[in-house]
């Protein structure tokens, strides 16, 4: 059974002060011991986090592809872990379109991330007009063996569906459309690394709130969320959280 996997992804917000909200999130997983629970925050909150929420995994948002050198304004995996973090998000579809990323680089922050010891949290996602297209299982698959690492591996890999056209718009994929997205992953991770992908877990996001996390949670092939928004505050991504523990015990009855 895959445990359930709640994180968290502050993106460009937050402060010192903000940190109080991780008081109660860490509290909530402290209750949910079968559920893994981190905040990516930013890089200048990465050490205070850590300092303030023992027991919460704390992450960061991003890790450059090389280790050291003149790459102005990058962390590298080694600082980002000297600073306490455990594990990164890479290929988030807001770097891939912002900063122009490429699943080549994508693979290689990966593969940085796994160097140092961090897990990481690969994204891949379609937009909308490649979804209208019928092209959405061909487009995330073939982005999916573009940036997978190498020596990918189920016990510092997971892999979060991010429908771009879900990402921060209150729209969400119908809980049968992510059902199908996650079955193409598995299967296309299976031809790529063989039977641990049974073992990879794949994450949903896009818009997930605590009134949608329970339909989401539940569903086959979804072993956890990665949330922007309501996990800004406690009292949003807590719900989520219960409802992946909740989720967690209906699947370990049946």
């Amino acid at each position: 059974m895959r445990r359930k996997l709640i994180a968290g992804n502050w993106k460009m917000n937050g402060n010192l002060a903000a940190l109080a909200e991780l008081d109660a999130i860490a509290d909530a997983a402290a209750e949910s011991p079968g559920v893994d629970v981190g905040v990516a925050v930013p890089a200048t909150l990465i050490a205070p986090a850590v300092s303030r929420a023992l027991g919460l995994m704390i992450g960061a948002q991003d890790v450059a592809a090389a280790d050291s050198g003149p790459h102005t304004g990058c962390i590298s995996a080694a600082m980002a872990r000297e600073a306490g973090a455990r594990f990164t998000i890479v290929g988030h579809s807001e770097r891939r379109a912002d900063q122009g990323e490429t699943d080549a680089e994508v693979k290689a922050k990966a593969e940085a991330a796994q160097r140092h010891g961090l897990e990481a949290i690969l994204c891949v996602g379609e937009t909308l007009a490649q979804r209208d297209a019928g092209a959405a299982e061909e487009v995330v698959t073939a982005q999916l063996a573009g940036s997978l690492p190498a020596g990918a591996a189920p016990d510092w890999l997971a892999i979060a569906y991010e429908p771009i056209w879900a990402i921060g718009t209150g729209r969400v994929a119908s809980v049968g459309d992510v059902i199908a997205m996650h079955a193409a992953i598995r299967a296309k991770l299976a031809r790529l690394i063989g039977a641990p992908a049974n073992d990879v877990r794949l994450l949903y996001g896009g818009s997930v709130t605590a009134e949608n996390a329970a339909g989401l949670l539940g569903a086959a092939n979804v072993d956890g969320a990665l949330v922007g928004g309501a996990s800004l505050t406690a009292a949003k991504f807590v719900p989520i959280i219960s409802a992946a523990d909740a989720a967690r015990l209906v699947n370990n009855t049946q």
